[in-house]
Order: C-alpha cells, then structure tokens, then sequence
C-alpha cells in the first residue's frame, strides 16, 4: 500500500534537495531523498512514496533508466513521477513522457511555489 503524503525525491543537487525537502515539509508532505538512481530506486520499492521527482541526469543509474524500471513494477507502476531536469530538449521531455512521467518541468522554467502545485495537483 502506498505511504499518503510520501514523497520521494531523487535528485543529486544537494542545493536543490534541501530546497525541495524544506518546502515540501512546510506543505505538510513526508519526504525520503535519494542523491542516485540506483538509491532512489531501491527507496522507491522499499517505502512506496505517492509521488516521485526525477532528475535525469544522476550518478549511479540515469533517470531515464530509474523511470523505466519505476514503471516495470507492480508496486510502483502507478506511482506518479514528475521529471524536473535542465534537460530541455523536445526530445527528453518526450522520452520521459513516453516512459511513464505524468508531467515533465524544465528546472530553470519553473519556481519553486510551481513544482509544489504540481506535486498537490497528482495527489489530491
């Protein structure tokens, strides 16, 4: 079963983490963070977060292959994932749509008060 209000965050940013982690927690969400993909992936399976933010471009297992395997399994194919990289290019937004993600954010597009109106928009 799914952990309510569980968010996961998967992101090597330290910066961009804590950011996410403060605000998230100011908004009332549980967060898990992951600094990997193969950290993330393996938090994934183990905690069952309602939610997911991806980056794509991480160490140890890219978010490519992170979201491809999020969606390969049972217990998280349903779990909506929201990819924010700086990836910005038509075709990344398109593979990662194309591989499962509900929303893809550009991060240098998109504030910090956006990303959490997405986040409230797959969760309630």
């Amino acid at each position: 079963m799914k952990n309510k209000n569980l968010i996961l965050i998967i992101e090597d940013d330290k910066f961009l983490l804590k950011a996410y982690e403060i605000k998230l927690k100011k908004e009332g969400f549980n967060v898990i963070l992951a600094k990997d993909g193969t950290t993330g992936l393996s938090s994934a399976e183990k905690e069952l977060p309602s939610l997911i933010i991806l980056d794509l471009m991480l160490p140890r297992m890219n978010g490519f292959e992170v979201l491809k395997k999020l969606k390969s399994s049972e217990s998280l194919k349903d779990t909506p994932v929201i990819v924010i990289s700086v990836l910005g290019q038509k075709a990344d937004q398109e593979k990662a749509i194309m591989l499962g993600a509900e929303k893809y954010l550009i991060k240098t597009d998109h504030t910090l008060e956006e990303v959490i109106k997405n986040i409230k928009r797959y969760l309630t």
